[in-house]
């Protein structure tokens, strides 16, 4: 049966527990996808308590971290989602993301709407890729693709 989580308290502990084993052993993120069976990117948000994993994924990476027997069934619920509080963030690599929105998300909204209609993007249905490439000018540049199936609003 699918379980959910109305506290974030259990999953921030769980996440907490599971980086330091990430960090003990020395793996990567793609490590532990990989043991998963997963993206890179929803397993490193379920890790972090924001996605439940199917059961055998959420074994495979309780194993990996040597994490304890509670871990795998806790990495299955449904978590109660939301890894920012309130107010502008302040680590600097999210502060970025923020500070993209606030710049372009009027923008992106426009141009959304004017190719699709109203409706949103779905992040439900969605996938994230996180890539890095070289800068023509010099240095590296990310690449990151957000990938979400559009929802029409429908009138009632």
């Amino acid at each position: 049966m699918i379980q959910s989580q109305f506290d974030t308290t259990a999953r921030q502990d769980l996440a907490i527990a599971a980086v330091e084993a990430k960090l003990r052993k020395d793996l990567s993120w793609k490590e532990i996808a990989d043991a998963a069976g997963l993206s890179v990117a929803f397993v490193t948000a379920a890790v972090l308590g924001q996605h439940a994993l199917p059961a055998d994924s959420a074994r495979a990476v309780a194993e990996l971290l040597g994490l304890d027997d509670d871990a795998a069934p806790l990495l299955t619920t449904v978590p109660s989602r939301g890894s920012i509080p309130g107010g502008v963030p302040t680590d600097p690599t999210i502060y970025r993301f923020y500070e993209m929105l606030q710049v372009y998300g009027t923008t992106l909204k426009a141009l959304v709407h004017e190719e699709f209609g109203d409706g949103i993007i779905s992040a439900i249905n969605f996938r994230l890729d996180v890539r890095k490439v070289a800068d023509p000018e010099g240095g590296e540049r990310a690449v990151i693709t957000l990938d979400g199936k559009y929802l029409p609003t429908k009138p009632f």
